[in-house]
């Protein structure tokens, strides 16, 4: 048997093939072996400097645009409305959390942001 990474190639394939029960796995434990693969075969990535959202009592609707009016003391100000993003109040909350955390943290970096 050849020996790779210091474990025989029959050894792969016997643990592959025949699981060993290791007794009742809790629910905790089961979460921390699961791994999120991120698939960003089809990402595109955007530069938006509008955000506006509104919501109902099942969905949270979130817009993202690019405001391009450069001269602001002229007229109405055209913004080009790129992304929708519509989700359930759930995975706003978690969204909520995520970007609480995360604006702290750049606030503990760089100061406070302005309104």
């Amino acid at each position: 048997m050849t020996k790779k990474n210091g474990t025989s190639k029959s050894a792969k394939a016997a643990a592959r093939a025949e699981p060993q029960d290791t007794g009742p796995v809790s629910d905790a434990a089961a979460a921390e072996e699961r791994r999120v693969r991120l698939d960003t075969s089809r990402m595109k990535s955007s530069y938006c400097n509008v955000c506006n959202a509104t919501s109902t009592r099942e969905e949270v609707v979130i817009n993202f645009g690019l405001n391009q009016s450069w001269d602001r003391t002229e007229g109405d100000l055209e913004i080009e409305i790129q992304h929708r993003i519509i989700m359930s109040p759930h995975a706003a909350g978690k969204l909520r959390e995520v970007l609480n955390e995360l604006i702290g943290e750049y606030e503990g970096r760089y100061g406070p942001l302005q309104d």
